[in-house]
């Protein structure tokens, strides 16, 4: 049972077709509204029946009355021109539908992976984990304008005030624009280089 709409407008999709024949295809797969004169040379039948111009361009068609679409669908090769390997590389998309499996792998071996293990018996080796205790690797206690300065200038925090100025000079000369030819575009670096080698200079965690 249909409703009627209160508005006046037919929504069936019989209706629709009727008010938008374009594109309709018939049983034989002829196309009902095409006014097209057949493409094969000297015919001058309607052409109804569309067919691909060539393996890559699969959406744009000849149209040809229907003992020439029959003629050239004979002919029609979707692998023409294609190498042997070619061939065989469609064949194999074409069983899993193009879609290509990912290969399985165990998520454990690539968590290894990632910390450049490839097998996880390596770590009982050169790969062994060590602990190296809980303030390793951080040096010497300094104040935090210290510490900042130190990473500023890419120094240690165990060198000398002289090993520590060797690395500010070194970077003076890549940063002043008197030395570097006129380059000021790293002014405001170089003032970080100068305030960090002003609070080394006055320091007394650094030997003289």
């Amino acid at each position: 049972m249909t409703k009627s709409d209160p508005f006046g407008f037919d929504m069936s999709v019989k209706s629709a077709k009727k008010k938008n024949p374009r594109g309709r295809r018939g049983m034989s797969g002829a196309s009902e509204t095409s006014v097209r004169q057949c493409e094969h040379p000297g015919c001058t039948e309607a052409g109804k029946f569309r067919a691909p111009k060539a393996p890559d361009v699969l959406d744009d068609y000849y149209w040809f009355c229907q003992q020439h679409v029959r003629e050239y669908n004979l002919k029609w090769n979707f692998f023409d021109g294609t190498t042997e390997a070619e061939i065989n590389a469609q064949q194999t998309k074409d069983k899993v539908w193009e879609r290509a499996t990912k290969p399985i792998s165990d998520p454990e071996a690539r968590a290894w992976a990632r910390l450049g293990i490839e097998d996880p018996h390596q770590v009982l080796g050169a790969n062994a984990t060590q602990n190296p205790g809980r303030n390793a690797g951080a040096g010497r206690r300094l104040p935090p304008t210290e510490r900042r300065a130190i990473e500023i200038l890419e120094a240690k925090d165990t060198w000398t005030k002289p090993e520590v100025r060797k690395a500010y000079k070194k970077l003076i000369k890549v940063l002043h624009p008197d030395m570097n030819g006129g380059d000021r575009s790293q002014e405001e670096q170089l003032q970080l280089v100068v305030w960090a080698w002003d609070q080394i200079k006055v320091s007394r965690n650094f030997k003289d």
